[in-house]
């Protein structure tokens, strides 16, 4: 049980306990367990209202999706935790070492390692069930930010996921249980739920007007890359590879990538709207132009006989006289129009 209290806010100090329901079936509930289960029916309910009001995809393949993504975005999540602090799940045997890897229930996941998986499933997903990938993206792209809102209030609970010391008008005090001293930190898991709802907001008010499917995903890793670029290198546990804060290194690459893409897109549909009107009065004249000469070759076909046809038809000939057939030049022209 941790003590919390944001003074600058006027909050005072009140006692969060990690644990939400004790000993169920040898096992405590944690509140960390419920709030990300909480997130995550939020997100399938946001993705299955996106599939039916904007993509219209069907609600069955939402459900494939909501399966296959929490397995795996899970597993994900897990293996990119532990990939990155892998001395620490080192036992003296394998079965052991193994344990440690799997026992999720104790703790350990990162959002990157959920999103890299999730994504790879998605695609994967997608392509079997022959669904425009860039639609399954942008689809689910805000309900991953849904779940990351709600997700991060779980690090509040267990009294982690904080920044380094701050004397700032919005610090967090935190005493851990048995201790007397209480430290005064940036509360960061509250600046990325902030960011990424500011975020959520935008990106939904966007949503009806985006030019290209996938710009929505693109949105929300450019967005997400640029706040977490700048949050995690507030925080005190961040997870490293090398000397390197590897979630502040893939912020950096998602804000970078998604906004080369962003651009470069904005300029290829700019480019073909461009063309489409530049073309458009050209493509009105000349169907106008086939209906004028289709219409002057149709009278022309159509004239009387001349007083020299009627003439020879009338005279003395011991051979019957036969009609000319006249070339009917509109009727080249209507077969034409037609294959049009």
């Amino acid at each position: 049980m941790h003590t919390i209290s944001f003074p600058g806010l006027g909050i005072k100090e009140f006692q969060v306990n990690r644990v939400a329901i004790p000993n169920v079936f040898g096992r405590d509930i944690m509140w960390y367990g419920i709030i990300i289960t909480l997130g995550i029916l939020l997100a399938f309910a946001y993705v299955y209202y996106r599939a039916k009001k904007n993509e219209h995809i069907h609600t069955d393949h939402v459900l494939d999706y909501a399966i296959y993504l929490v397995v795996f975005g899970v597993i994900g999540a897990r293996l990119y935790y532990v990939f990155t602090k892998f001395d620490s799940f080192k036992a003296d045997n394998i079965w052991d070492t193994l344990y440690n890897i799997v026992a999720v229930w104790e703790g350990g996941i990162a959002i990157y390692g959920a999103i890299i998986a999730g994504g790879i499933t998605l695609a994967v997903v997608s392509r079997i069930k022959r669904i425009k990938i860039g639609k399954a993206f942008d689809m689910v792209a805000p309900a991953v930010m849904l779940g990351q809102i709600i997700g991060r209030w779980g690090n509040f609970f267990n009294a982690e996921a904080y920044g380094r010391e701050t004397a700032l008008p919005w610090r967090m005090g935190i005493r851990a249980e048995g201790s007397d001293t209480t430290i005064f930190v940036h509360p960061t898991f509250l600046y990325e739920s902030l960011w990424n709802l500011l975020g959520f907001i935008l990106i939904n008010l966007y949503y009806k007007r985006k030019k290209f499917d996938g710009q929505i995903f693109f949105l929300y890793i450019t967005w997400y890359g640029f706040g977490r670029m700048f949050i995690e290198g507030l925080r005190t546990d961040s997870l490293y590879v090398g000397d390197f804060r590897i979630s502040q290194v893939i912020g950096f690459l998602c804000f970078f990538f998604g906004s080369a893409v962003l651009v470069a897109m904005s300029i290829v549909c700019h480019l073909r709207k461009k063309d489409e009107v530049t073309l458009a009065p050209v493509a009105a004249g000349t169907v106008e132009l086939s209906h004028e000469a289709a219409t002057a070759t149709a009278g022309v076909s159509e004239a009387p006989q001349t007083t020299e046809a009627v003439t020879e038809t009338d005279s003395d000939s011991t051979e019957p006289s036969v009609p000319q057939e006249s070339f009917d030049i509109s009727a080249a022209y209507g077969d034409d129009e037609d294959d049009e």
